[in-house]
């Protein structure tokens, strides 16, 4: 019989629109079992928050120094998006880039030249928020930083620098995996699924054992639109739970809107 192996991860994944951290427990054994420990995240943050936030500094810096406006004209914001984007990408390995467009906005040509730090500086906000996710996460797995043996990077945005090292400073320093391609994980991991559910699925595959947990907390909306919760987030699947609701009127049939 295998000696079983266990390790405590953590799946760092921002991508282009929204960020995810699940916390899991892998033990290697006779089958390798995946525990998902907790899940946490935000829907409304990625990439393009960082694209935005440069679009919008460079709008800025037009208004500043021509004195016209040029948000009304949406080729010419279209693209300084995919120019920001690709600076942004830039910075990821070069600490000083450039944007350069001619004929950006009433035959105006644009030019600016953009740090590193100027980047980070703009979007502090939102790194700060990745990791206070983080951290929650832990609270709600019970699981101290010390005990994370690994972390694992995925979507594109995990290239940023200031991320990885505001990460490994959460981390105690802790060494970041870098093998997995960050934008291939999530593929890689569906295809994975897809065989293991298949009926001619690979031997590995039908030895993987999934322990997951729910993303979000599950219930009904009640009397004064508030929301009752029947399952809380970070309940291992599968789960079912009942609990006894009430009409708010005798006699009622139907849902009164407003409450």
């Amino acid at each position: 019989m295998k000696e079983k192996k266990k390790k405590n991860v953590v799946v760092f994944d921002l991508g282009g629109g929204t960020f995810d951290v699940p916390i899991l427990t892998m033990v290697e054994g006779e089958f390798s079992t995946f525990e998902v420990k907790a899940v946490a995240g935000d829907t409304h943050l990625g990439g393009e928050d960082f694209d935005n936030r440069m679009v919008d500094h460079c709008v800025m810096e037009f208004k500043r120094k021509w004195k016209k406006d040029l948000t009304p004209n949406k080729k010419a914001l279209g693209r300084l998006r995919c120019a920001c984007e690709k600076a942004k990408r830039i910075l990821s390995s070069n600490t000083l880039t450039s944007i350069e467009l001619d004929f950006l906005h009433e035959g105006i040509d644009f030019s600016i030249k953009f740090s590193r730090a100027k980047f980070e500086d703009l979007n502090m906000e939102y790194f700060d928020r990745c990791i206070k996710t983080l951290e929650a996460c832990l609270s709600d797995a019970k699981m101290k930083k010390p005990e994370v043996n690994e972390v694992i990077l995925v979507g594109g945005s995990t290239r940023i620098p200031k991320v990885q090292c505001m990460l490994q400073k959460l981390l105690n320093q802790k060494e970041l995996y870098k093998s997995l391609n960050p934008d291939e994980a999530v593929a890689y991991g569906a295809a994975v699924m897809a065989a293991k559910l298949s009926v001619n699925s690979d031997k590995r595959c039908r030895d993987l054992v999934l322990l997951d947990v729910t993303p979000l907390s599950l219930g009904i909306q009640i009397r004064g639109k508030r929301f009752s919760i029947v399952i809380p987030r970070n309940t291992p699947i599968p789960m079912k739970k009942s609990k006894n609701y009430f009409t708010s009127h005798d006699n009622q049939t139907y849902t009164h809107t407003p409450f």
